[in-house]
């Protein structure tokens, strides 16, 4: 663990969704993990706007984003962004996993907004993001 921080991009056009995962995460995932600061954005061209600035560890999309949801943003972000940091896609059936795979998301978690799966999952590509920076 370093003095750094883990900046994540949080995209949902639903305030209620936001502050759930934020809930859900606090201030750090795990022990061996930097602090989070989380960045919320609650439209698709935010998202790509915040991307191709720079500096984002790790973005959160919700599936069920309208306008635009987040497994189209996803895809269009694996296509369209050089290096794009790891991808965690919350959807609304866990039948939906298929298709955040097809969109090339990194983890998957379904609705409600679990505060132990969520977490442990940021944390694992946060280590794996980690682990692949150090080889």
């Amino acid at each position: 663990m370093s003095n750094a921080t883990a900046r994540v991009l949080l995209y949902s056009d639903d305030r209620t969704v936001r502050q759930q995962v934020r809930l859900a995460l606090g201030s750090r995932v795990s022990a061996d993990t930097d602090e989070l600061e989380v960045f919320d954005v609650a439209t698709e061209p935010g998202v790509f706007t915040a991307v191709r600035e720079g500096g984002i560890d790790l973005i959160i999309l919700d599936a069920e984003a309208t306008p635009a949801g987040g497994m189209g943003v996803c895809r269009g972000l694996k296509d369209e962004i050089a290096d794009c940091p790891p991808i965690v896609l919350l959807v609304a059936r866990v039948a939906d996993a298929w298709l955040a795979s097809w969109c090339r998301a990194e983890a998957v978690c379904a609705y409600p907004v679990d505060p132990e799966r969520l977490p442990a999952a940021v944390a694992d590509l946060l280590r794996a993001k980690v682990a692949g920076a150090a080889s």
